[in-house]
């Protein structure tokens, strides 16, 4: 499962923070840095996700209210 992170779409609500432990607070940028992840686009990142973390994930995903984050499954299907 794969999550994608486009931080220009961010607004900074940081409910994804809330939601799973990947995704942190950036204040000095006033939006949501995703750890681990790699800069795949301009401003978009993408980051494998943990066996076990996949429902935090979905949450963080179904959490933002710009649809700034997008979760896959192994099949490149989309999920959220």
């Amino acid at each position: 499962m794969k999550i994608r992170f486009d931080r220009d779409t961010c607004i900074g609500m940081f409910q994804c923070v809330d939601e799973w432990d990947a995704f942190e607070k950036n204040l000095d940028a006033g939006k949501a840095d995703l750890a681990g992840s790699t800069e795949v686009e301009d401003e978009v990142f993408e980051v494998e996700v943990p066996d076990g973390e996949e429902l935090d994930a979905e949450f963080a995903a179904r959490a933002c209210p710009v649809d700034a984050i997008e979760l896959y499954d192994d099949d490149r299907e989309r999920v959220v």
